[in-house]
């Protein structure tokens, strides 16, 4: 279900909505960029599918512990 909700930003970035993404587009894309911030259950979901990527859990290990030296200094 949706709710109407009513905003007031500034007419340049309103213009550079309206410009970008669309008429018609405009609450989809404020939703889209919201979501994750506001809907805890998406933010959850998100993490566990990146920690259940293994390769990717790799990487960061490495990056992260490449790094540890640079905090000695």
């Amino acid at each position: 279900m949706h709710k109407k909700l009513t905003i007031s930003i500034d007419e340049e970035v309103y213009d550079g909505l309206y410009a970008v993404v669309g008429k018609g587009a405009i609450s989809q894309f404020i939703e889209d960029l919201l979501r994750p911030y506001v809907v805890k259950d998406e933010l959850d979901a998100a993490y566990k599918l990146m920690a259940e990527d293994q390769e990717r859990e790799t990487e960061a290990l490495a990056w992260a512990e490449a790094l540890i030296g640079d905090s000695e200094k």
